[in-house]
């Protein structure tokens, strides 16, 4: 009888615990945060172990392996909880197969890649995209896309700069030179020589604001307090770029994007001259989903692009946005719901949320 009673004791005990819920759920977020050992089979496990869940009454928690190791418990085999988390494990292969398409001097193939990480092409297409955000082809493509950036910059000719970049012809990298660098490479190498952006300054609630435009559409949103220096970022971009004060006709433009800050229900739909990654790109589309007077946080996002390991970067797509308020990254915020940076301060973010948040 005292030996039920004792069962149940324990039993109630570990079902109250909120680690239970987590071996339970196999969660592997849960990993390396605690371990659990138990007393039928004298081993411990991690809390994301397959292996058949035992009894309540059986289970003790360990902050650490080595509190486990010195309970008298041994390394679960399945699991392995005394090597490295196998998202650890997988971040490391991925990482050196990032690193091996860096330093190729042509794209490696899916083949190639999984051949050089163990795994099935499938299984490594599906592992590279969970951990990095984005597909082996769109990683190769993006560093091959700053590699021409960086090529340009320095080789004697644009066709040297082609090939130095890795590609095979220059017809290739011509399909896909506007999308890299949003002008012919002759115009990026001279640094935007031949390339007219319009452009205004005006205010609003939130201090200067700057509005550019290529023949693409609008390629700067920027926020700050000094319009001079507004306008010195966007001839640091493009030295010799033609920069052209915009007409009546822009300044009505100006105007809009002014009424949107004072306005969010107003809505902003205009055409936008995007330039970033793949994975970039696909965040920034993200954000544009975000309904005015809402937020997300930045692994929500994450989860919404179908990268939900990919946290960090999702917050480095966020702080490389030029777009201010036309891509709302001011609606993305940390899980619990404090403001993180922002490129613009972050006392205007919290303004711009104020403001949606009232319109709303």
């Amino acid at each position: 009888m005292n030996m039920r009673n004792d069962n149940e004791t324990r039993a109630l005990a570990t079902v109250s615990d909120p680690r239970w819920a987590a071996v339970v759920a196999r969660d592997a977020k849960a990993d390396g945060s605690f371990f659990y050992s138990v007393r039928s089979t004298g081993v411990y496990c991690r809390p994301s172990c397959a292996s058949r869940r035992a009894r309540p009454e059986n289970i003790e928690f360990h902050a650490t392996a080595a509190d486990a190791e010195r309970a008298g418990f041994r390394p679960c085999r399945r699991c392995r909880p005394d090597e490295p988390a196998r998202s650890s494990r997988q971040a490391e292969l991925v990482a050196d197969l990032c690193r091996h398409i860096e330093s190729a001097e042509q794209v490696p193939t899916l083949d190639e890649l999984a051949a050089r990480a163990g795994l099935s092409p499938w299984h490594l297409h599906r592992l590279f995209k969970e951990v990095t955000g984005v597909t082996p082809k769109a990683y190769a493509a993006a560093h091959r896309a700053s590699r021409v950036r960086r090529e340009l910059t320095r080789s004697d000719t644009v066709t040297e700069a082609i090939y130095d970049a890795g590609y095979n012809s220059n017809g290739r990298f011509y399909e896909d030179s506007n999308e890299i660098l949003g002008m012919t490479p002759t115009a990026w190498r001279s640094g935007g020589a031949d390339t007219e952006i319009r452009f205004a300054i005006g205010q609003c609630a939130l201090g200067a604001i700057l509005v550019a435009q290529s023949e693409r559409g609008i390629c700067a949103i920027a926020l700050g307090d000094d319009p001079d220096a507004l306008a010195r970022d966007l001839q640091d971009q493009f030295p010799r770029a033609r920069l052209i004060g915009g007409d009546a006709g822009f300044e009505a433009l100006v105007a809009k994007v002014v009424g949107f800050v004072e306005a969010p229900r107003v809505g902003l739909d205009l055409p936008l001259d995007v330039r970033g990654t793949a994975f970039q790109q696909r965040v920034w589309q993200a954000l544009r989903e975000i309904p005015v007077g809402e937020t997300a946080s930045y692994g929500e996002i994450a989860e919404r692009i179908g990268a939900p390991k990919s946290v960090r970067a999702v917050a480095q797509a966020c702080g490389a946005n030029a777009l201010a308020v036309a891509i709302p990254c001011h609606r993305v915020v940390r899980s619990d719901g404090g403001l993180s940076g922002y490129r613009w301060g972050v006392e205007r973010k919290s303004a711009l949320l104020r403001r949606e948040a009232e319109a709303a």
